[in-house]
């Protein structure tokens, strides 16, 4: 797709209302993937940007950090604090656009993971998109209390959220270096009660990630992907559970969504 005389590939899945899932660092890796098919067999059209790396790959270790190196040297992402607003940002507000025209419904669901996860509360900047999910958010990498986004967006986001009562759903695990509580206060004071940051424990990970996870990020990092254990009842299934019916209210208020949690009670999570 070209937006703004810029092309990307964009993988689509699924029908109905619209979800932006944008990869996690180092790219499209079959959890990933996973995800994505996950959220079309709940009801949804799921567009997958390829922003990094190589799609449908868990690369080495030092492919790994090499994908890292270029995008944080990169002029669509801001990776480090003072930078502000990535600028990949508007490519991705225009995917939104263009997804919600094709998609109908009443807006679009935006999924950003770990190096992408703040995209999701920034493209909100987007009117279209209703129902941003911050996973991990990671970036600014040099800042574990600092925000990836410019003061002038950031007093627009909060603007935003109150004239239209979003709601940012977030996940992180307790302890992850990565992303911290720091973090989640610094949303809290941008967003008020409108961020509903979700702290799962560290034990709950997977204990086998793949070696990128296990070898680089060396934590408990990714709730829905790397560090999900897909077994009923386990916490991180329910984080995706979260996830789908949170997208199903907003984005199909009208019907129950397939494969969400069939009981109507949230599970306790910890806010931060």
């Amino acid at each position: 797709m070209t937006i703004d005389g810029v092309a990307k590939t964009v993988h689509v899945i699924g029908s109905g209302p619209a979800v932006v899932l944008m990869p996690e660092m180092p790219g499209i890796s079959p959890d990933v993937a996973r995800l994505a098919r996950w959220f079309a067999a709940a009801g949804f059209s799921v567009h997958l940007p390829s922003l990094f790396g190589i799609d449908g790959a868990y690369p080495t270790v030092d492919e790994g950090k090499a994908v890292v190196r270029r995008a944080c040297v990169s002029a669509e992402f801001r990776a480090f604090a003072g930078g502000g607003t990535s600028p990949v940002v508007s490519w991705l507000r225009g995917l939104a656009r263009i997804a919600h025209a094709e998609c109908g419904g009443p807006g679009v669901g935006a999924v950003g993971l770990c190096f992408t996860g703040n995209f999701a509360l920034t493209m909100a900047l987007e009117p279209a998109v209703i129902a941003p999910v911050v996973n991990h958010p990671s970036l600014p990498l040099d800042d574990p209390a600092g925000l990836e986004i410019g003061d002038e967006d950031a007093d627009s986001l909060a603007r935003r959220v109150a004239r239209d009562d979003l709601r940012v759903l977030a996940y992180r695990f307790e302890g992850d270096r990565w992303c911290t509580g720091q973090r989640f206060a610094a949303y809290r004071a941008l967003l008020g009660d409108a961020f509903d940051g979700r702290v799962l424990p560290a034990g709950a990970a997977n204990p086998e990630p793949p070696p990128f996870f296990r070898d680089v990020v060396g934590c408990a990092h990714s709730v829905v992907t790397a560090h999900l254990v897909d077994e009923q009842g386990h916490p991180t299934l329910r984080a995706r559970d979260e996830i789908i019916a949170f997208l199903a209210e907003r984005l199909r208020p009208d019907r129950t969504p397939v494969g969400a949690p069939s009981s109507p009670g949230a599970p306790h999570h910890p806010r931060s």
